[in-house]
């Protein structure tokens, strides 16, 4: 099922792949910014093993949620890896650690541990580089990857409002099995601590993933990143909230490939989307 990262010129390839929803669309927007496997040449990272290049990856993510768009939910998810930048950062999130001509303050904390819109660091913490970027390099990959998902996506939701006066982001990531721990969450819940979506909606979510007997916490440790704070514009019709899952219920970290609680997992999810997206 998992083809495993993929390398190509960064020419030609596609910063993401969007799947429109079928029938009717209606106010929810799905996004997995993260599921994307594909490495350019032109990222010019140090050798690493494929475990650390992915560690980082929402593996599969973008699978589980793939019912979605027959819900009337447009899905759009990330094709880049997200060792080569990540879409979940701000445009400004530039390491000067890495990046040649940034300045050195302000730097956000993420940024400052090597996670900034163009991560210094693997998941797991190891360095991906052995040079720094130029800021050619760094303008080309926003260029060619940040700018286009976002305005991407902004045209979803801009259209799903004008539609329905209401458009929904849900923001679909996973988190590191070691995260989950013999009694942490299978699922964290992000709504910024009750700002960035109705509350009903929060509750719908949380109940949904309790009626298949998963642990749910709320905002800790992931109470939303940068797609969810610049949607959480309740005042003008957007809303946002993002959906942490453990790849303990569905990965194998072993294998990089999926584990045996592969099918129970995506069939818990579709039934979260659908309670989700035909709740009242």
């Amino acid at each position: 099922m998992d083809a495993g990262p993929t390398y190509g010129d960064a020419g030609e390839a596609a910063a993401f792949r969007l799947t429109p929803a079928m029938g009717v669309a209606g106010p929810f927007v799905f996004a997995s910014p993260h599921s994307g496997t594909l490495y350019p040449q032109d990222m010019g990272a140090r050798p690493l093993d494929e475990r650390s290049l992915r560690s980082a990856e929402d593996a599969l993510v973008d699978r589980l949620v793939a019912g979605g768009p027959g819900r009337g939910a447009p899905l759009i998810a990330g094709l880049i890896g997200r060792a080569y930048l990540d879409l979940n950062r701000a445009a400004d999130e530039l390491d000067p650690q890495l990046i040649d001509g940034v300045a050195s303050t302000p730097v956000s904390p993420r940024t400052r541990a090597g996670y900034g819109v163009i991560p210094r660091l693997s998941g797991d913490g190891q360095p991906l580089y052995d040079r720094r970027l130029t800021p050619a390099e760094a303008a080309q990959r926003m260029a060619r990857v940040h700018d286009p998902y976002h305005q991407a996506l902004a045209t979803l939701m801009q259209a799903a409002r004008e539609r329905h006066g209401r458009a929904v982001l849900v923001d679909w990531h996973s988190m590191p099995a070691a995260a989950k721990g013999p009694t942490g969450p299978d699922v964290v819940i992000g709504d910024r601590h009750g700002s960035s979506c109705d509350p009903a909606l929060t509750r719908r979510l949380r109940a949904a993933f309790e009626a298949l007997g998963w642990r749910v916490a709320l905002n800790h440790p992931y109470a939303g990143g940068y797609s969810t704070r610049i949607w959480a514009r309740r005042p003008e019709g957007f809303e946002a909230v993002q959906i942490e899952l453990s790849r303990a219920l569905y990965w194998d970290d072993a294998s990089l490939g999926p584990s045996a609680g592969w099918s129970r997992c995506e069939k818990g999810v579709a039934r979260v989307i659908a309670a989700l997206i035909d709740g009242p």
